[in-house]
């Protein structure tokens, strides 16, 4: 081999240490995208813990028992602003004396008290890493271990990740350490400082939890601190066959009995939890805090006020639902959702679901729809005719050769109360309606859902709830999406308006 000269071989070592940073920057940039910080660092905003153990103290969620000060038992600081499913989960924590955790896919029973899964660690040498069950199972996987869970609820060891005593020697003591936590469907999977301490996967259909809370924990015991910092979430899409439905209800309005969008959605989510495919979120009180919210969306409802306040068209909204739209996201928009200016939400809307309320020129008066035909659809499978009164919209904008109707009566001229609806007396119309986009998502409008009793009607019910599977990209049964619901469940969670 023909030897270099000597000023190639420099020359080509400087080229290598000036690249090498930048590498390194950019692989540590791509290492961390999607991953969206749920702490500010400055306040505890959107997490709820008892203030007399916990606070932010140099930039890092503080934890604190002294012999002064200390917990009867395991409290815990709960992130308020969503639950979890399928996630990865990156923090730093440090801890000088006693244990902590961090609790996700969790259940809330309240005074901040926590139950699920726990990511574990401690001062000593044996728990951190672990995955402990609060107040379920117990330990399900020690340090170093691979299990399996059955249907008995008990652990079995089917391989190990690396040897308990070696993964403790890359813990640091009283410093501070790194903690990943990856939930993909049914498998677990925890890293301290790089390092796998367990793989856990849960096939006990009865006690595991797909969804849930994410709390961190201080414990019960020996006085103690510990601080958690640089806290990221990124949602990973979901596998086998499910589908990830976000619903998001809008900031109380009107009378009592109606647009209650809290209380509907809850409903709406009641009956998406008893299905298998489905894995349903809900968000009150408007566009939700959560960063991550539509993150691994495969369907959103949008069931909130519309018109010049509509959330959807606020700074950065409508940026955000056009990604997720260009990702093939489906979208539905009920009621007054469906109402947005037109300039600003019109296009969009007209895009994504096929129509819109134009201020104007639609109208929404109080009127019986009697919906004699029910049209062959995957929306409608199941839905028989029915008439109710609503608040609902017609003479609406749409995309000319786009829409399928779903819902169409006819209403009373009597009700046609601007120029615009008065030029076609007698004319049937749309007021429930799908799209299919290019971009090969699906779009569907619905007007009705002013009065929450209306959600008790089976028919009116059910139409919605199939047209989320079908937005969702999900087989629709054949007899549709059967959910029963009470008049005592349909009366729960309304918003406190008075009489």
């Amino acid at each position: 081999m023909t030897p270099r000269p000597p000023f190639l071989v420099r020359s080509f070592a400087l080229a290598l240490l000036l690249v090498s940073p930048f590498a390194a920057r950019a692989a540590a940039a791509d290492d961390e995208n999607g991953f969206k910080p749920i702490f500010n660092g400055e306040k505890l905003d959107g997490w709820d813990g008892d203030p007399k153990f916990w606070s932010v103290r140099d930039g890092a969620i503080t934890g604190r028992t002294t012999a002064e000060n200390p917990t009867k038992g395991n409290t815990f600081l709960i992130w308020r602003q969503g639950e979890v499913d399928d996630f990865e989960l990156r923090l730093s924590y440090r801890l000088v004396g006693g244990n902590s955790g961090i609790q996700y896919r969790s259940t809330d029973l309240g005074n901040h008290v926590v139950g699920g899964y726990q990511g574990d660690f401690e001062a000593g040498d044996t728990y951190s890493g672990i995955l402990y069950e609060e107040r379920g199972r117990g330990i399900l996987a020690q340090r170093g271990q691979k299990t399996t869970i059955g249907s008995d609820h008990k652990p079995q060891v089917s391989g190990s990740v690396g040897d308990s005593a070696e993964l403790q020697k890359a813990i640091k003591k009283e410093d501070w350490n790194d903690y990943t936590i990856i939930a993909r469907g049914n498998h677990l999977q925890h890293f301290i400082n790089g390092k796998q301490t367990i793989d856990v996967t849960d096939d006990d259909g009865e006690k595991r939890k797909m969804t849930g809370i994410l709390a961190l924990q201080l414990h019960a015991g020996p006085p103690m601190t510990v601080e958690f910092k640089n806290i990221r979430l990124k949602r990973l899409k979901l596998g086998d066959g499910r589908k990830k439905i976000v619903l998001v209800a809008g900031h109380p309005s009107h009378g009592k009995g109606a647009h209650e969008f809290n209380a509907g959605v809850t409903l709406l989510r009641h009956c998406l939890d008893k299905c298998s495919p489905v894995v349903p979120a809900e968000y009150h009180n408007g566009w939700p805090a959560d960063p991550t919210a539509f993150d691994n969306a495969d369907a959103v409802l949008l069931y909130m006020d519309g018109g010049g306040g509509h959330p959807l068209i606020q700074p950065d909204h409508l940026r955000r639902m056009g990604e997720l739209m260009h990702q093939g996201v489906g979208l539905a928009c009920a009621h007054y959702a469906v109402e947005v200016p037109k300039d600003r939400g019109g296009p969009e809307l007209l895009a994504w679901i096929g129509g819109y309320y134009e201020t104007g020129f639609s109208i929404n008066p109080h009127w019986d729809a009697d919906f004699k035909q029910i049209p062959q659809h995957a929306v409608t499978r199941g839905v028989k005719p029915f008439k109710i009164n609503d608040e609902w919209y017609f003479n609406l904008r749409f995309r000319e050769g786009a829409v399928t109707p779903i819902l169409v009566a006819t209403p009373p001229d009597t009700v046609r109360n601007n120029e615009a609806s008065k030029a076609f007396p007698g004319r049937a119309e749309i007021v429930a309606w799908t799209t299919e986009r290019p971009d090969g998502g699906r779009g569907f409008g619905f007007t009705g859902g002013h009065f929450h009793r209306n959600w008790g009607n089976d028919d009116f019910r059910k139409l919605v709830l199939n047209a989320l599977f079908w937005v969702a990209k999900l087989d629709v049964p054949s007899e549709g999406v059967e959910c029963k619901v009470t008049d005592e469940e349909l009366a729960k969670n309304l918003d406190p308006k008075g009489k």
